[in-house]
This record gives C-alpha cells, sequence and structure tokens, in this order.
C-alpha cells in the first residue's frame, strides 16, 4: 500500500526561525516556499522531504507527521478501513494531491497521500507558484 515516506512535516513557532536552524545550522537545503506558512526542505540521501510550517505559540501537538506516498488515496483510505485501521479525515484535495488522515489499530497516526496533481511549481528563488 505505501510507496515511500513523502515527507516529515514539523511544526516550528515561526518559519523564519526553523529555516535558520534546519537550514543554516543543519546544513539542509531548501527546495520550495510557501510564503510565512511552510517549506519543504531537501535530504541529500533521499528524495524524502522535511517540510517544516508554521504553528501559532500554544499548539498542543507538537508530534512530527509522517506523510506516506500512495498510488490514489481515495483507494488506499479505502483499503486501510478494510483492513481494520480507521480514516479520521477526508479523503480530501491538497495542491499536489489528495490526502486523508488515517489511524492503525494501535493509535498511529499516519498522512496517506497521493501526487495525482503533480509536484508544486517554483521560481528562481524557490518561492512556490499558485
Amino acid at each position: 500500500m505505501f510507496q515511500k515516506i513523502d515527507c516529515v512535516r514539523l511544526r516550528v513557532p515561526d518559519l523564519d526561525e526553523g529555516l535558520r536552524f534546519y537550514c543554516d545550522r543543519l546544513g539542509h537545503q531548501l527546495a520550495w516556499r510557501r510564503g510565512t506558512s511552510e517549506a519543504g526542505l531537501v535530504m541529500p540521501q533521499s528524495d524524502t522531504e522535511l517540510v517544516l510550517f508554521a504553528e501559532p505559540p500554544g499548539s498542543t501537538d507538537a508530534a512530527p507527521e509522517v506523510d506516506l506516498l500512495v498510488t490514489a488515496t481515495d483507494q488506499a483510505a479505502t483499503n486501510f478501513k478494510e483492513l481494520g485501521g480507521r480514516v479520521i479525515e477526508g479523503p480530501f484535495d491538497i495542491p499536489v494531491g489528495r490526502c486523508a488522515v488515517v489511524l492503525d489499530p494501535f493509535g498511529n497516526k499516519l498522512v496517506l497521500l497521493d501526487l495525482s496533481k503533480g509536484l508544486l511549481k517554483t521560481d528562481a528563488d524557490r518561492n512556490v507558484i499558485e
């Protein structure tokens, strides 16, 4: 069912602050950026991305989110449910395709997504072009 890890999403209180840590200090390169809300970073030995997203102060859920690539989200969500998991959100549209949030029988939250709309397009400065 799962093809690969598409990204690991990490919450940061401020996107620029997060980029200073993950890019300037840890050495990851910027792949794309969407204003002040989120940015994708390159992991040099993988096509999996680290995606930083700004979360307002006071957010209680700081756990990383694992996004798993599937061929077709709607079918994967249906299969996941039929095989004993739960769909807790979606499927719904996202800029690159479709997405669903699921829980396995052990309480692990996973995000299923497909790239049916294609990858994000960026300008020369790596800003996402809508």
